[in-house]
């Protein structure tokens, strides 16, 4: 194994315990693992560059950083199977993952009830559009919870690095994806 590999694989070691202790404030200290220009995060609810989870820039993706350790679970990436090749001041990965969480039932029952309130006042839709869609979510979060309140999903990570002029290996690219086995959740519709 050559050194750049087993140096981007101590990066992706780092990232990981950032991710494992979630603690808000050593944020800033994290983020100094990213490249400073050009830095482009893609997370799992992205589809438009710049737009929701698709941040151009370090100071954009510090909120998925920071949502993700205040709310998404626990992050487990496979850093010890991570594949990892470089070729001079350049590497790339690819390592599978989990993210882990507990959804308490009654609680989301409650949630979703509440956002099918808010979501029946959205303007611009039709009645049977604003049906479909809160049946769609409710058939799903009943059928998701009725396996259990502890939830595990499959994750994807990969991520581009640079060598800084100090040597050290920085995150330039990073792409967190679920597998998806059926329809995918977003849909363009031409001329919608």
């Amino acid at each position: 194994m050559s050194e750049a590999v087993e140096e981007v694989r101590q990066a992706l070691a780092q990232f990981q315990e950032y991710y494992t202790r979630r603690d808000a404030a050593q944020l800033e200290a994290f983020l100094q693992m990213l490249a400073d220009e050009d830095l482009e995060v893609i997370g799992t609810n992205a589809s438009t560059p710049g737009q929701d989870e698709w941040h151009l820039g370090k100071t954009s993706a510090r909120e998925i950083f920071l949502g993700d350790w205040e709310g998404w679970g626990d992050v487990r990436l496979d850093v010890a199977g991570a594949r990892i090749r470089a070729n001079g001041e350049t590497a790339w990965l690819s390592c599978a993952g989990t993210v882990q969480m507990r959804i308490e039932a009654e609680k989301n029952f409650a949630d979703y009830l509440a956002f099918a309130q808010r979501y029946m006042e959205t303007p611009g839709l039709s009645a049977e559009e604003k049906l479909l869609y809160i049946l769609r979510g409710g058939n799903n979060t009943l059928y998701e919870l009725r396996r259990g309140e502890n939830f595990i999903w499959p994750l994807r990570f990969t991520a581009v690095l640079t060598r800084a002029s100090s040597g050290s290996w920085t995150f330039q690219h990073m792409q967190f994806a679920f597998p998806t086995a059926y329809f995918p959740d977003v849909r363009v519709i031409p001329g919608v």
